[in-house]
């Protein structure tokens, strides 16, 4: 039996292009946002600056200031998803589980900025782990898979259609 590359690469892009379509425009719409994280503060919040590089404040100030933020729910460190600390800037960025950002000013323990932060719940849509994990290796995984095909499929059909064309016109210009 004979393959018929056109129609095999036609049908490829056809039912490709269905099966991907939902998950590849979550991914272009977060990756949009993901791209602006850092000129869009409702994303995520611009970092602010302390007063020195020198960190002087420790792990027990750094929590017990966490817990003066309502919004934070930090009661311990378990409520604490991460610190990032900025000794450049002279501040620690604590990421609460519940999404909020505390910037604390690592030398005189101060507030420098309370924030909702939506970029790593952004990510999660992302890479599909807020719909499932499962949905990350068995939509999203699959979907890039697709997308690399017809990324694969349509190239030769762009290489094909452009070397006909470039052999048809020598054809004409030589019988000409």
């Amino acid at each position: 039996m004979k393959v018929n590359w056109k129609k095999f690469n036609r049908k490829t892009h056809y039912w490709g292009s269905i099966l991907c379509a939902l998950p590849i425009l979550v991914v272009i719409g977060s990756g949009v946002l993901l791209l602006l994280k850092k000129d869009v503060d409702w994303i995520q919040p611009p970092s602010t600056r302390g007063v020195s590089s020198v960190p002087s404040i420790t792990f027990d100030e750094i929590l017990a200031t966490s817990k003066t933020v309502k919004q934070a729910k930090v009661n311990g460190w378990a409520d604490i998803d991460r610190l990032d600390v900025r000794p450049n800037k002279g501040i620690v960025k604590v990421r609460a589980k519940s999404d909020w950002e505390i910037q604390i000013d690592t030398q005189s323990n101060e507030i420098l900025q309370v924030a909702h932060r939506r970029s790593d719940f952004i990510e999660s849509i992302h890479d599909g782990t807020f719909f499932h994990d499962a949905v990350k290796l068995w939509v999203f995984l699959p979907s890039s898979l697709i997308l690399f095909v017809l990324w694969v499929t349509g190239l030769y059909l762009f290489l094909t259609m452009h070397f006909k064309k470039r052999s048809r016109k020598r054809i004409t210009h030589t019988a000409g």
